[in-house]
């Protein structure tokens, strides 16, 4: 298998993400943005960061990311749905850990892990978490973490129920406003 492609185990439900795919990224975000984010940051600055606009800016960065990675380790990858439809669920953002206390060789980071808000709780975030895992197991690495927003407890949830864990780190997340976060990890390989 070459390294730019991940593993086959998600039986053809997680795929590299194409450049074709950006559209479907970026509406993916915003809708899961707007539903994380909600109550947790101003309307007015919800607003912005989800509006038509701002979801262009997200498309064109999304097809920068698939098809300019910075690395051969920075991968886009997406969940789709099954036959005939084959559409974007979700998708995961990974690469090299980026935190000053993680090594990049062997840690990597989940820079976003988004699953449209209509099709949560149908597999494809399990399917996408194990593809990454994965992926980034064939590409070297040997821990996860990925930072998230300490009031999303659902996705919290959904990753401590998959073995990750928070590890102590905390921090905030300037999206205009500071939004409290904490770090979650796991072990990939040992």
């Amino acid at each position: 298998m070459s390294p730019a492609s991940p593993p086959e185990v998600a039986a053809g439900f997680v795929r590299p993400a194409r450049a074709g795919d950006a559209g479907a990224l970026a509406r993916i975000q915003v809708a899961a943005w707007r539903r994380s984010f909600a109550g947790i940051v101003p309307e007015e600055l919800l607003a912005q960061l989800t509006g038509d606009e701002a979801e262009g800016a997200w498309r064109d960065r999304w097809r920068e990311a698939i098809t300019n990675p910075p690395t051969s380790r920075h991968r886009v990858l997406a969940a789709v749905t099954g036959a005939p439809e084959r559409e974007v669920a979700g998708f995961a953002s990974v690469g090299p850990a980026t935190d000053a206390d993680r090594w990049p060789g062997t840690d990597a980071e989940v820079y976003e892990l988004r699953i449209s808000p209509e099709r949560v709780g149908h597999g494809h975030g399990s399917r996408l978490v194990q593809a990454v895992a994965d992926t980034l197991t064939e590409d070297g690495f040997h821990t996860i973490s990925t930072w998230v927003l300490e009031a999303d407890t659902a996705l919290r949830g959904f990753l401590e129920s998959a073995g990750w864990a928070a590890d102590g780190a905390r921090g905030e997340l300037d999206v205009g406003t500071s939004v409290p976060v904490v770090r979650l990890h796991t072990a990939i390989s040992g």
